[in-house]
């Protein structure tokens, strides 16, 4: 077996080349993968689409609106675009509003399960939750038990970013509180998986067979997050 355990955040992206797609998980401190972002800002990869719960936020710690200022993403695919109150206009709004970069808006559930048919082996699911909307503008419809469903096709990616409280040398891992959102799905959604462990790698057995959330299979690179913390 490859070992998965990489010395360095910056040696974890260092071959992620221009035009690929990447997940990366939202939910705050314990669900944002802050310091796999901040070394992919430093290596520099240029035209990315990025897949998240939303396209930044207004703080000034490290998450993937750091990459959107940077002008590292072409195109961003979530659930939230617009911020949270509309006097903290985001880097995202002011480029996209200029036409600067591309934005694909998905309901936040059909977000997930879109990654999750991506991770399943789905070809494509219904879903009733943009019918009537721009959202489901162009798509195919169908009548189903009396209700009006929208097509909708799985969302995979090339890199997926992912934060956990706990892994071993294997790959397994165990998330805690809001880490539990998107990242098991967005974990097994993508071709290469890398991995910021907040507290510990331990050795394969260590963790309770309960308590894996996704197995090593899925996952490619992980890094410790330094004792000191980068973004901790």
């Amino acid at each position: 077996m490859k070992d998965k355990i990489y010395p360095n955040f910056d040696a974890a992206v260092a071959d992620i080349p221009d035009g690929i797609t990447f997940m990366s998980p939202g939910f705050g401190n314990v669900g944002v993968p802050r310091n796999l972002l901040a070394a992919l800002n430093r290596q520099g990869a240029k035209n990315l689409t990025g897949i998240s719960n939303n396209a930044g936020a207004v703080e000034d710690r490290v998450q993937i609106g750091t990459l959107v200022e940077a002008r590292q993403i072409k195109k961003m695919i979530c659930a939230f675009t617009a911020p949270t109150h509309p006097s903290r206009i985001t880097p995202f709004v002011e480029m996209y509003n200029n036409d600067e970069i591309d934005a694909e808006l998905v309901p936040q559930g059909t977000l997930a399960e879109r990654i999750r048919a991506a991770a399943s082996g789905i070809g494509a699911f219904y879903t009733p939750a943009s019918v009537g909307t721009e959202l489901a503008e162009g798509k195919e419809h169908r009548e189903i038990n009396g209700r009006t469903y929208v097509l909708e096709y799985p969302l995979p990616a090339d890199y997926a970013f992912i934060r956990c409280w706990r892994a071993d040398t294997f790959g397994n891992l165990q998330f805690r509180l809001a880490q539990r959102n998107f990242n098991p799905i967005m974990a097994m959604a993508a071709t290469v998986t890398i991995v910021e462990v907040e507290s510990e790698i331990v050795e394969v057995g260590e963790i309770e067979p309960d308590h894996v959330h996704v197995p090593g299979v899925y996952v490619d690179r992980l890094v410790k997050i330094p004792p000191d913390g980068i973004f901790d």
